[in-house]
């Protein structure tokens, strides 16, 4: 630092390092040294609208840091001194055949004491959150097109999704020209959807010659855009499309050439589990799509069909009501922000001495920093229209971590100059002594919470490791009907509306993830809203179509007022380890078993590692598309890892299933010019060592996380790309 130029600004001082080791692509900011990219990122494009000094900005980055690092280090300490506790239980109690008992964790401070009886005090929740219940949209932020498609998925075409999905009858249109027969079931199917949802006072919709619009409920008759119809239910709107001179249209007696729905009501901008960002080049490219998503500014420029497409956000459009009184149609998805959690550290920016700095805290920062153009009104569009910012929050492991995000989000309002909980929280009930706390992690933010949801996958997976040496846990698919996962579910939505989340937050489910599978999701997701919950996750736009179906048929609102009278499922319930109660499982049972997770690590980790992508449709064993991102690495990795430890497997099973399943994964890849074949060269196969390494190691990693791993492998990926 002796050999630092100083350069004096108007409102900062900006000190470039060279020499003494530092690389020349940090530089001096208040103590930090900052990525040179980032400094430039956020002095040029953040900083100048947001209206605040990059002598304050960077000052303030620094005092947090400071002040939150020490903190943020013991509660990991504290996350593995209880697993350590947890474990020794198990090594004293090696017969149990149960999780440790309630009575120990209670001893330990892993369950703590329920709080007196509280509501939430959230408050200028916009309505997207509070009042309309519908489809949420998680999407990949380094990805461009994809975070505008999400969105512009607020509204989408029910023919289109019926027609092109397999929505119908389990089967995918098969003709490359138009079906009149697929299109006549499409419109049947859409016209007896219309008659459960917003029903003609006399007649069916099939039977609607057009004129003048009779329904049952003239409540639900809206207004008009032109021609079309803007009609409502359960809080959504629906909009008919007249054009006669439509190909659809003009085969229609009412002249009827599409239904459009308002689909994915909100979407999670996400900087977590479904990116691959392992560095400051990766975090700006994340940093720099939130802000043209947050601004209303964001373009990609893509190719299709030979030619060059512009993709932008849609402008809201206007209807005019039945009075005559012009109202504001909302276009877009509300959008959220999901940070990284607490876990994993960035090079972007080193702290005084010579450590990262915890990706969750620059993040705090930088991301609420970036909506304040929302909320100053800077660019083109808005997304809050109560004035808030909305940030998801991973992997918090009970309410101390929660209570320690709620002090760093003050800290950052009071950096950035707003008013207390003007920043919004979203706690995810994804881990087990979350799970366990929830009322008490609520309590914790209960000023500024907006949101809770399950997670199934990233749950089972802390679920595993937390009770690693209890025994073998059972197969994979047999977890998902243990006792624990329906009391999960249920106490998620009755500790949510003994909070007072009714009208005022969302209460979330978790994620579809066959996303060419929506048969199946029509016939099994219905039970999300049934449940209560007012919010639940799709894996595309046109998932999001067909699940707003079902918050059509079923009024959560009434669904909550209904369960909220419930008693709380026991805690003892919650606390069953799904464990194996016969292991006696055939030679080619077990070999089934470890195939069908090895093959999943290897063709969500090939991409992630060599090719930066964090999420996407990878065939499973059996060649069927799933979404794949760190939560369904997690479990599959830790179900290994459960098997290895207890004398299930062994290792020698295990390379011998990872060699097969990478031929495999290599014929699945075959026709992707950017991949690289496993087997090709096994022995250089970064993403084959990094998943043995994943597995062999799986009861070392903290928490079970695959993130180390993973931007260790990455790292060494890019600098042998170059």
């Amino acid at each position: 630092m002796n050999k630092a130029t100083l350069m004096q600004t108007n409102d900062s001082a900006n000190i470039t390092l060279s020499g003494d080791g530092v690389s020349d692509d940090y530089q001096l900011r208040a103590y930090l040294r900052v990525s040179g990219e980032l400094v430039s990122f956020v002095e040029e494009e953040v900083l100048p609208d947001a209206g605040i000094s990059a002598a304050a900005f960077w000052k303030g980055l620094a005092v947090l840091a400071s002040r939150f690092t020490p903190r943020n280090r013991e509660l990991l300490q504290q996350r593995e001194e209880l697993q350590e506790a947890i474990d020794n239980w198990h090594r004293r109690n090696p017969e149990s055949g149960c999780g440790a008992p309630e009575s120990f964790l209670r001893e330990i401070g892993y369950l703590v004491d329920e709080p007196a009886p509280f509501i939430i005090g959230t408050q200028k929740v916009d309505a997207e959150i509070a009042e309309i219940s519908g489809p949420q949209l998680v999407v990949p932020v380094l990805n461009a097109r994809f975070l505008l498609n999400a969105i512009n998925a607020r509204w989408g075409s029910l023919y289109d999704a019926l027609y092109g999905t397999d929505a119908l009858d389990g089967e995918i249109v098969s003709s490359t020209g138009y079906d009149t027969r697929r299109g006549a079931q499409v419109i049947t199917r859409a016209k007896a959807f219309l008659d459960d949802a917003v029903p003609l006072a006399e007649g069916s919709w099939a039977e609607w010659t057009g004129g003048q619009l009779q329904l049952a409920n003239p409540d639900q008759l809206l207004g008009t855009i032109g021609d079309n119809v803007i009609l409502g239910n359960n809080g959504l709107h629906i909009e008919i499309v007249i054009d006669s001179s439509h190909p659809i249209g003009k085969t229609d007696p009412a002249g009827i050439a599409d239904i459009r729905l308002e689909a994915a009501i909100s979407t999670i901008v996400d900087l977590e589990d479904s990116v691959a960002a392992i560095d400051a080049a990766d975090k700006i490219v994340a940093y720099r799509n939130w802000l043209g998503a947050i601004r209303g500014d964001l373009e990609a420029r893509f190719s299709k069909g030979g030619e060059t497409v512009t993709r932008t956000a849609n402008q809201d459009r206007s209807y005019i009501d039945e009075s005559g009184v012009i109202r504001n149609l909302r276009a877009r998805s509300l959008l959220l922000v999901r940070n990284v959690g607490h876990l994993m550290t960035t090079p972007a920016v080193l702290l005084p001495d010579g450590e990262e700095c915890h990706e969750g805290i620059l993040d705090a920062v930088v991301t609420m920093a970036i909506a304040m153009h929302d909320l100053k009104r800077i660019g083109p569009l808005r997304n809050s229209l109560r004035g808030s910012i909305y940030v998801v929050k991973p992997k918090m492991h009970g309410p101390e971590e929660c209570a320690f995000s709620n002090d760093l989000f003050d800290a950052v309002e009071d950096l950035l100059g707003l008013a207390r909980n003007t920043v919004k929280i979203g706690v995810m009930d994804e881990e087990r002594r979350t799970s366990a706390n929830l009322a008490a992690c609520i309590h914790a933010v209960k000023d500024r919470v907006f949101f809770i949801n399950t997670g199934f996958l990233d749950r089972t997976g802390d679920e595993i490791h937390t009770s690693m040496l209890a025994g073998p846990m059972m197969r994979k698919g047999d977890i998902k009907h243990a006792e624990w996962i329906a009391a999960y579910e249920d106490r998620n939505v009755q500790i949510g509306l003994a909070c007072g989340f009714a009208g005022k937050a969302q209460i979330g489910k978790g994620m579809w993830a066959a996303p060419d599978r929506m048969h199946a999701m029509l016939a099994e997701k219905a039970g999300h809203p049934a449940s209560g919950a007012s919010t639940a996750w799709v894996p595309s736009p046109t998932a999001a179509v067909l699940h707003a179906i079902h918050y059509h048929l079923c009024n959560v609102a009434e669904r909550q007022r209904e369960r909220s009278t419930e008693t709380l499922v026991p805690l003892g319930k919650l606390l069953t380890v799904p464990l194996a109660e016969n292991t006696r499982w055939s030679a080619d049972e077990i070999t089934e078993e470890l195939h069908n997770n090895a093959q999943g690590i290897l063709g969500y980790m090939v991409r992630w590692i060599d090719q930066g992508i964090g999420c996407s449709k990878v065939p499973d064993i059996h060649d069927i598309s799933l979404m794949e991102d760190r939560a369904t690495l997690r479990i599959s990795s830790q179900h290994i890892t459960n098997w290895l430890v207890h004398g299930v497997v062994d290792r020698f099973a295990i390379d011998a299933a990872l060699h097969e399943m990478a031929a495999k994964v290599d014929a699945q890849n075959a026709g992707d010019p950017s991949y690289r074949p496993i087997m090709a060269c096994p022995k250089g196969s970064i993403a084959l060592a990094a998943a043995r390494e994943l597995i062999i190691t799986g009861a070392c990693q903290p928490s079970g996380y695959t993130e180390p791993v993973l931007h260790h492998a990455r790292a060494r990926a890019k600098q042998q790309a170059g």
